[in-house]
């Protein structure tokens, strides 16, 4: 059963996630011990569509994807109507009544800013009746956009950025950024939203469909940055879906790491990447990215969880170790260091020779997993998830992990798309 708290229990659960702290990058956030497998039952319930970003802003829990309603925990509660994003009080969980924007399409990414802001990246290029593009700088809690910042991003959708200091680093399918050409990646001020200019890494050559950068991650010093997608060349040379970007220096520069392990097709047809979540370890010493793409065992990286060394260099890079599926898709991770959480619709986790079956050793993890950082295995933490899609996003506090998704079950209970796990 989900844990029932009391108001003063409730409040006190809520103050754990923590949940104010550096807006910078969520990678460095460590935790002392696996979170408990008994979710808090008073976040908001999201009635329809999908889960995708969670960003704690001080006091206030900010919310998006793609959905139209929303309904305070408990019974009798109205449907309140808030479209792709909304946010609520974090030591209650009532949903914010000031913070409404208007954001007329879906919401992929969230990140907290400084002064009691949030960025906010996605598929929208109208906020407030505004034209704005698919970035943008928003007031917590009165919704109103930060007019200060203006990357005024065009031609497509933000998938996913990152912030570290004064510069957010983003990826998408856009095509300009302050009406200068930007094919997929770019680099803005994080105060005025002005272009980068030095930062001119071009991804290239797609494996399947249009040019797209999917995911990033980057290293809580802020000297690597990560990027996956359809490429297969950055800046003309060979970087198949995944590769490394030296922030640190000046201009930026592609860094010597590669690999040819996502090179393999993993149902091309379906996918035109099968890559998926990334995210570093609290002390950047590795980092670990999950996919999608079919059961096709030890083959290939198709439905895994791979762990990778930071701090190598050079072509050829080797997994440190692999947890595959067997066949069902990973979508999202969180590292914290006690752990490395993986969420998706998977059924079993330990599963390198299942083919949408269990095969030996396998172990079922339904929808959300945590494995053990050092060897990959499975840990005994299984709350459990309808599947569904799966698991869109894993966001750690330093009190706990937020899920979002596209289901409405956790663990044994109904739970609205969101969910809480706090640390013991």
């Amino acid at each position: 059963m989900r844990r029932r708290l009391g108001l003063t229990a409730t409040t006190a659960a809520f103050m754990l996630a923590g949940v104010s702290g550096s807006p910078a990058a969520t990678a460095d956030i460590q935790q002392s011990a696996v979170v408990s497998a008994n979710p808090i039952n008073t976040t908001p319930h999201v009635l329809d569509g999908t889960v995708r970003a969670i960003a704690v802003v001080g006091t206030k829990v900010v919310v998006g994807g793609s959905f139209t309603k929303v309904r305070e925990a408990g019974s009798g509660k109205p449907e309140i109507a808030r479209k792709n994003l909304f946010a609520f009080d974090v030591s209650t969980g009532k949903v914010d009544t000031a913070f409404k924007p208007a954001v007329n399409s879906t919401v992929y990414a969230l990140q907290a800013g400084d002064g009691g802001t949030v960025y906010a990246g996605g598929g929208f290029w109208i906020v407030n009746g505004a034209q704005t593009g698919g970035l943008v700088r928003l007031g917590v809690p009165n919704g109103q956009l930060v007019t200060a910042f203006k990357p005024n991003v065009g031609g497509g959708v933000v998938y996913d950025f990152k912030r570290h200091g004064g510069k957010i680093f983003l990826g998408g399918m856009f095509t300009k950024v302050r009406g200068v050409a930007r094919n997929t990646l770019a680099s803005v001020n994080a105060t005025t939203g002005a272009l980068d200019s030095g930062f001119t890494l071009a991804p290239s050559d797609p494996r399947a469909g249009a040019l797209k950068v999917y995911k990033l991650a980057i290293n809580p010093q802020g000297t690597r940055l990560l990027i996956n997608g359809t490429f297969t060349r950055v800046s003309g040379q060979r970087r198949v879906q995944i590769a490394m970007i030296d922030t640190q220096a000046s201009p930026a520069r592609l860094s010597s790491w590669a690999t040819e392990q996502y090179a393999d097709l993993c149902n091309i047809n379906s996918f035109h990447t099968y890559m998926r979540g990334m995210d570093f370890s609290p002390d950047g010493s590795y980092f670990v990215v999950v996919t999608t793409g079919g059961g096709y065992g030890t083959s290939a990286l198709c439905d895994s969880a791979a762990r990778w060394e930071t701090g190598r260099t050079g072509s050829g890079q080797r997994p440190t170790w692999v947890n595959w599926t067997g066949g069902d898709t990973l979508l999202s991770t969180a590292v914290t260091g006690a752990a490395v959480y993986v969420g998706g619709h998977q059924r079993w986790q330990d599963n390198p020779y299942g083919r949408d079956f269990a095969g030996p050793g396998a172990v079922s993890r339904p929808g959300i997993a945590a494995l053990n950082p050092a060897t990959g295995k499975a840990l005994s933490w299984n709350p459990t998830r309808t599947r569904g899609h799966g698991v869109e996003t894993l966001v750690a506090t330093p009190k706990g992990l937020f899920v979002g998704s596209d289901t409405d079950q956790l663990g044994k209970e109904y739970h609205g798309r969101i969910g809480f796990f706090p640390l013991p």
